[in-house]
């Protein structure tokens, strides 16, 4: 099969085989396969698949492992295997993220008053369930100026994270400021269950003094199971094995600016899930909604 004669022509005369590819839909990475030898259908295809998995790769952010480049070439349209995505990728010198080890931000309180586990590890995507059962947790992020803590507040219904907080501390006013944004931008209509670990933050009395005023029942799983709390445990994994930039950050205001742009400007709105049918936690909602 030889090259396009209109392409060639257009690049013998020193203007952009970018345009005309685009005019005649054809891949650049197309059209130097074939202007390279005599490839086969397959090869020509692989160059455009390699091409688009580039492209999806980078959209986000370098996070995207095979799972999710497939799932986003399958609702554009373009029909290939998971296995062959996996093979252009490794091909291409491209892989997700992958977590890293955590630091303890969990101390429990031996006095503190005893709260019921309302979710039992029920962690489900539920379409009839938004606002009616919330789960958060803390993490941390290194910067040069020491730890900068992330506390969480994400609807289970839909993987959103639906309030959060930073602070230099990890005292009980950083999961209270989370849930008290978390309520103030969703305005449930009925009582709300929100689930955590036993950290002392969240058995605080001061956060179940709060709780009670925006009509939230508390609820806690057990000590020592992460399993318990595992969708925040989940998030704070993609959010260390995904948030771009420096390692460590340069100043806590430059790691506050970064958690902003990834969790509104990526996760919540475009990020997908595979829990959700690999759509992101605001297309969820919307289909819910039609």
């Amino acid at each position: 099969m030889t090259v396009h004669p209109f392409i060639e022509a257009e690049k013998q005369a020193g203007h952009s085989v970018k345009r005309a590819c685009e005019l005649l839909k054809v891949s650049r990475a197309a059209f130097y396969a074939r202007r390279g030898g005599e490839p086969g259908p397959r090869a020509v295809r692989d160059a455009e698949l390699t091409e688009r998995i580039t492209e999806v790769h980078a959209d986000s952010r370098g996070s995207y492992g095979a799972p999710r480049v497939h799932a986003v070439l399958q609702q554009a349209g373009d029909r290939c295997g998971r296995r062959r995505v996996a093979r252009l990728m490794r091909q291409a010198g491209l892989q997700g993220r992958h977590r890293r080890r955590r630091h303890r931000t969990t101390v429990p309180d031996p006095n503190a008053a005893t709260r019921p586990d309302l979710v039992l590890r029920d962690f489900q995507p539920d379409p009839t369930a938004l606002d009616t059962r919330w789960c958060g947790d803390i993490t941390y992020i290194p910067t040069d100026q020491g730890w900068l803590y992330l506390a969480t507040v994400i609807d289970i219904a839909s993987r959103r994270v639906v309030g959060w907080a930073t602070a230099d501390h990890l005292r009980t006013e950083l999961v209270a400021d989370a849930l008290r944004a978390a309520c103030r931008s969703r305005r449930p209509d009925g009582p709300v269950i929100f689930h955590s670990d036993r950290g002392c933050q969240y058995t605080s009395r001061e956060l179940a003094e709060m709780a009670m005023q925006f009509g939230v029942r508390l609820s806690v799983g057990r000590t020592g199971q992460c399993w318990d709390n595992a969708l925040a445990e989940s998030f704070f994994a993609t959010i260390k094995r995904e948030l771009p930039g420096a390692r460590p950050w340069p100043s806590r205001a430059a790691a506050h600016s970064a958690i902003f742009e990834w969790i509104e400007g990526w996760y919540n709105i475009r990020r997908l899930h595979s829990s959700l049918g690999y759509r992101s936690p605001a297309d969820y909602e919307t289909t819910l909604a039609v």
